[in-house]
C-alpha cells in the first residue's frame, strides 16, 4: 500500500506544532516558570531546548522519515527488540488519548458556559462540586456517568475521528492549516487585550523577575528538560508517525527547528497571556499575586474564570481563553490518535475509515471511565504515572540505544544530506551525553519518588492499580503485539 504523504511543508508543520502545541502549553508553563525560578528558568528552559529538545525532533523525523512506517515498525528495524518500545509508545499515546480528551470536553463546556459566566461567583466550588461531582477521596470510586460531561467529549471524539478518516492531507492537514492559525490569533489577541488591563504588567514582571539563585538548583534543571519533552511530544510515537508521511526530499533538519522553536515561542506567549490576567485579578482582590495562581486544571477551570468574572467584556475574552483551550486540545488530541492509527494501519493492513473506526469507537468507550464522579482523580494519578515515568522511560531508552548501542553520525548524515543546512557533531554530543545524563538524572529521581511517596497521598491500592498496574499492562500489551507481529513476520516467510 503506497504511504500518504503531506500535501505541503507548511501543512507538515502547522500539523507538528499543533501537535506540539497543547492545554499543557496553556497552564503548564507558566506554572513552571513561577515556581522554578521565575525569569532565569528561561536560561535552563532554552538550554533544555537547545540540547535536549531539538536534537530529539530530528532524531524522530529522521527515523520516520528513512523508515517510512509508525513508531513499532520504526523502531522495529533499527533493532528487532526494540519494536516493543515502539508499541509501548504507541499504548502511551492510547493512555494519554483517553483522558486527555476528558479535559477537552471540560475546555467545550466552560466555552459555553464563558458567554454568561454560567460558573458564578465561586468557580472553585462550581467546577469540582457541581460541574465534576467530584466523589469519594479515590480514584478507585468512580461513581456514576455524568452526561453533561459525557457529550462534549462525545463532540471532541467525533472532530477527532472526522479528521483521522478524510486521511493526512485532507483531514489532519486541512485542520492543522486553519486552526493553528486561529490558535495563534486568539491568543496573541486575548494577550494584547489584558496587558491593557490595570496590574497586567506587574503579573508578566512576576513571572519573568529573574531568581538566579535557583539556577543551582538541580530541580529547576530537571523541571525544564522535563517540560521541554513533555511539551514537544516527542518520545511516544507522534512525531514520528507524522514525518513517515514526509515525501522523499523533505528538509528534516529545518522543520525540527521551525517545529521546536514555534511550540516554544507558544508557550511564552500564553506565559504572558495568563500572568497578564492573574495581575490584574490580584490587583482587583487587593492580594499578592502568589495567592491566586494555581497549577494544573485548577488553574484553566477556577483562577481563570474567577479572573473572566472580573474582566471588562468577559463575554469576549471568556469565549476567547476557552475557544483557544479547545483548539489547542482538539490539534493535540487529533496528533495523539493519528500515532495509533498509523502504527494500527501499518500492522493490520486495514483501510484508514476502518482503523480509525475501531480506535476511535474503542477510546471513546474506555474515555466514560473519566466523565465519572471520580474521573478527575482517576485522571490525576495515570497522568502523574505517564508524563513522569512513562514518556521520559521511553526518551531515555530510545536516547541511549541511538547513543550508545547504534551510531548517532549515521542519522546525522541522513538528515544533512536532505536538509537544506547540516548539523555538526554537536547534534551527537546532545544524543549521547546531555539528553541522556539529564533524563537518566530525572527518570531516576522520578522512579525513587513514585516507589517511595504515594503521589497525592491516594491509598496503596490506587496507586499500584490506576499507577503502577497501567503501566504493567502497557508492558504486557507492548511484548504481545510485538511478538505477534514477528509470528506473522515469520508465517509469511514460511508461505
Amino acid at each position: 500500500m503506497k504511504r500518504e504523504q503531506w500535501g505541503s511543508r507548511a501543512g507538515f508543520i502547522l500539523a507538528a506544532v499543533g501537535s506540539a502545541i497543547g492545554l499543557g502549553n496553556i497552564w503548564r508553563f507558566p506554572y513552571m516558570a513561577y515556581e522554578n525560578g521565575g525569569g532565569a528558568f528561561l536560561v535552563p528552559y532554552l538550554i533544555a531546548m537547545l540540547a535536549a529538545g531539538i536534537p530529539f525532533m530530528i532524531l524522530d523525523f529522521s527515523l520516520g522519515h528513512k523508515y517510512r512506517e509508525a513508531a513499532p515498525g520504526t523502531l522495529g528495524k533499527l533493532m528487532p527488540r526494540l519494536e516493543i518500545l515502539g508499541w509501548f509508545q504507541v499504548l502511551i499515546a492510547a493512555v494519554i488519548a483517553v483522558y486527555y480528551v476528558a479535559v477537552i470536553g471540560w475546555a467545550i463546556s466552560y466555552f459555553g458556559f464563558s458567554f454568561t459566566q454560567s460558573w458564578g461567583e465561586d468557580a472553585n466550588s462550581y467546577f469540582f462540586s457541581e460541574y465534576l461531582k467530584l466523589g469519594d477521596n479515590s480514584p478507585l470510586s468512580l461513581g456514576s456517568l455524568q452526561m453533561h460531561i459525557v457529550l462534549p467529549l462525545m463532540l471532541a471524539w467525533g472532530i477527532t475521528y472526522a479528521a483521522l478518516v478524510t486521511g493526512v492531507k485532507g483531514g489532519i492537514e486541512r485542520f492543522g492549516k486553519i486552526m493553528i492559525p486561529i490558535l495563534f490569533l486568539m491568543v496573541v489577541g486575548l494577550t494584547l487585550r489584558v496587558l491593557m488591563l490595570p496590574g497586567a504588567v506587574d503579573g508578566v514582571n512576576w513571572l519573568f523577575q529573574p531568581d538566579f539563585s535557583a539556577l543551582t538548583n538541580p530541580k529547576v534543571w530537571s523541571a525544564a528538560f522535563g517540560q521541554i519533552f513533555f511539551t514537544l511530544s516527542v518520545g511516544f510515537a507522534i512525531m514520528i508517525a507524522y514525518s513517515s508521511y514526509l515525501p522523499e526530499k523533505s528538509d528534516i533538519n529545518n522543520n525540527a527547528f521551525m517545529t521546536v522553536l514555534i511550540n516554544c515561542g507558544f508557550s511564552m506567549l500564553a506565559g504572558v497571556m495568563i500572568f497578564a490576567v492573574l495581575g490584574y485579578m490580584a490587583a482587583q482582590q487587593g492580594v499578592p499575586l502568589n495567592e491566586v495562581v494555581s497549577s494544573g486544571v485548577g488553574l484553566a477551570f477556577i483562577t481563570i474564570p474567577t479572573a473572566i468574572n472580573l474582566l471588562p467584556a468577559p463575554w469576549l475574552l471568556g469565549p476567547l481563553f476557552f475557544g483557544a483551550l479547545v483548539v489547542a486540545g482538539v490539534s493535540s488530541h487529533i496528533s495523539i490518535m493519528e500515532a495509533i492509527t498509523s502504527a494500527f494501519m501499518d500492522k493490520t493492513g486495514w483501510s484508514r475509515k476502518k482503523t480509525a473506526t475501531v480506535i476511535c469507537s474503542a477510546g471513546a468507550i474506555i474515555s466514560l471511565l473519566f466523565a465519572t464522579n471520580g474521573g478527575l482523580l482517576l485522571l490525576d494519578v495515570v497522568d502523574y504515572f505517564i508524563n513522569n515515568i512513562a514518556i521520559l522511560g521511553s526518551c531515555l531508552i530510545q536516547l541511549l540505544v541511538v547513543g550508545w548501542i547504534l551510531k548517532p553520525a549515521t542519522f546525522r548524515e541522513y538528515t544533512n544530506e536532505r536538509s537544506d543546512f547540516a548539523i555538526g557533531r554537536w547534534w551527537d554530543v546532545c544524543i549521547r551525553f546531555v539528553s541522556s545524563a539529564f533524563l537518566v538524572a530525572i527518570v531516576g529521581t522520578n522512579l525513587v519518588t513514585a516507589t517511595t511517596e504515594n503521589y497525592g497521598g491516594y491509598s496503596d491500592m490506587a496507586i499500584m492499580v490506576c499507577g503502577w498496574g497501567v503501566l504493567a499492562a502497557m508492558v504486557v500489551i507492548a511484548v504481545a503485539l510485538s511478538r505477534r507481529s514477528s509470528d506473522s513476520a515469520l508465517a509469511m516467510e514460511a508461505q
